[in-house]
């Protein structure tokens, strides 16, 4: 037989797509010819499977082989297409048996030795969704690999076992030396390697209305900006939301590791991430490092990494205003679609955004603000790249004051994390069972008329805010948002509805911020 095919996944984004890989080898002069419209990489897999056949005890035909990866007008990236090339051109010579409708993504070392792959998970889900579930791997990605359901895996960690696994005569095989099995540092075995450790809210002194705001907006996923002086508590209190949100379920969780799968490529993952991610990026943080992007087709940036988690951005007015505006998007719709001149990546980001900023560029402008050095065009400056439609879509602004020696002096005794959690979770709970019917999972999901209409308040719990509407003081969107607000203040409190006191607590928390 001079012809062998078998299958791999090209991912573009999250997104994979099966491509058969047809092997042949021809009777003309000694030749490896890679067809498919592969990338620099992708081209190199002819000289690492050339080396790493011939360390297996299995060298490839010294005549013309030719190598079609289709469908042949999609462009083809990364080396985890080398186990398919390299099976496809052994099976074509008649050294192993065809495969069927298994499928391969692994590296080839030179040595013979697979090496794992970036982005196993999603490829994995795209092969099962596409009627292949037999996958075979490189051993270090097996358990990420099977964390897929319906998927039927086999790893292995040799280009030798993988043909003693198809039929080829072991007489031939060369297998590697064992290497001692080490993780990289920083791998994603124990989950946690995205998230950072859970601080708890015990450790902020006072500051019961922002541990308050806080805790509102951990129960129905509310976007927050705090304004306040340095040392006021804005960055412990952000740091310590992800302390009070309930881990993920299945599917959420299968979608976080899914994108971290990609970022964090050819790490051993063993276990799907159960806690919501936390990303801090820094203030010098470019669009391609937030938003995503890159050489080729876009990465998942900060706001991808963040999906189901928190993106907190400390000391928001000194990002670059180009850099915040590009968040409108994901705020509204939950995902990022990255368009490049060599495709279209699209990415989920549904995060919780936290801002934290200074009332002024030298933060002394709080209170009577009597040390205060900046002009007012400087505060205008500083918090114009803050623009008007990113605030329109936080749903919580509120001012952090100073904390008093009384309260620092304190006696320790502010509530833990851990029962405010279980509160957030019981809000959670009551969430899904009134939501579940529209297809929504949190209050801030909530579309603007499910909130006018089948989930209205009753009209004098919203006379307030009619008030506030009728005097233009509110947005449209601003409207909802403090309905949304308003059921997460209610469901806390155990109400079947907002009453006039939810809804101006959550009217309260819109209008409070300086920025506001």
């Amino acid at each position: 037989m001079t012809l062998g095919r078998t299958y791999g996944v090209g991912l573009v984004g999250l997104d994979g797509r099966m491509v058969e890989v047809e092997a042949d080898i021809g009777q003309t002069l000694p030749s490896f010819v890679l067809l498919g419209l592969p990338d620099a990489s992708l081209t190199e897999a002819k000289d690492r499977v050339r080396s790493a056949a011939k360390n297996a005890g299995l060298p490839l035909s010294r005549r013309r082989i030719t190598v079609n990866l289709m469908p042949a007008d999609v462009h083809k990236r990364g080396s985890g297409f080398d186990l398919a090339i390299v099976t496809a051109a052994l099976a074509a010579a008649g050294d192993i048996r065809c495969s069927g409708r298994r499928v391969f993504i692994a590296e080839l070392g030179l040595d013979g030795r697979l090496r794992p792959v970036r982005g196993i998970l999603p490829a994995v889900m795209a092969a099962v969704d596409a009627g292949y579930p037999e996958i075979t791997v490189a051993a270090a990605n097996a358990a990420e690999a099977a964390l897929v359901p319906g998927a039927e895996v086999t790893g292995f960690e040799s280009l030798a076992e993988v043909a003693a696994f198809l039929g080829a005569d072991p007489g031939r095989l060369s297998f590697p030396p064992q290497v001692p099995d080490e993780t990289p540092e920083g791998s994603l075995d124990d989950g946690t390697a995205v998230t950072v450790p859970l601080h708890d809210m015990s450790d902020i002194a006072g500051q019961s209305e922002a541990r308050f705001a806080v805790e509102v907006a951990a129960a129905g996923a509310h976007h927050l900006l705090m304004t306040g002086p340095p040392g006021a508590g804005k960055t412990m209190l952000a740091e310590r939301l992800p302390s009070l949100l309930p881990d993920l379920p299945d599917t959420h969780a299968m979608e976080v590791t899914a994108i971290h799968s990609l970022v964090w490529g050819g790490r051993p993952c063993s276990q799907l991430l159960r806690r919501p991610p936390f990303e801090s990026p820094h203030h010098t943080a470019s669009s391609a490092a937030i938003i995503g992007g890159g050489s080729g087709i876009a990465r998942p940036g900060a706001a991808s990494r963040a999906h189901r988690g928190v993106l907190f951005l400390d000391e928001a007015p000194e990002y670059d205003r180009r850099v915040l505006d590009a968040l409108r998007q994901p705020l509204e719709s939950g995902k990022l679609e990255l368009h490049r001149a060599a495709g279209t990546a699209s990415y989920p980001a549904r995060f919780q955004l936290v801002l934290a900023a200074n009332p002024c560029p030298c933060g002394l402008a709080s209170g009577k603000g009597i040390d205060c050095t900046c002009t007012p065009q400087q505060r205008r400056r500083y918090f114009s790249r803050l623009s008007g439609p990113l605030l329109d879509r936080v749903d919580l602004q509120l001012t952090v004051q100073r904390v008093s020696l009384r309260e620092l002096a304190g006696d320790g005794g502010a509530e833990q994390s851990a029962a405010i959690a279980g509160r957030v979770a019981a809000a959670r709970s009551i969430q899904h069972e009134r939501l579940k019917g529209w297809g929504c999972e949190t209050n801030a999901e909530v579309a603007g008329n499910l909130l006018r209409g089948a989930l209205r308040p009753s009209p004098k719990a919203t006379s307030s805010l009619d008030r506030a509407m009728d005097r233009q003081t509110l947005t449209a969107r601003g409207y909802d948002r403090v309905l949304r607000v308003a059921w997460s203040v209610a469901d806390l409190a155990g109400h079947d509805s907002p009453d006039a006191d939810d809804v101006g607590q959550a009217l309260g928390f819109r209008q409070q911020g300086a920025l506001a």
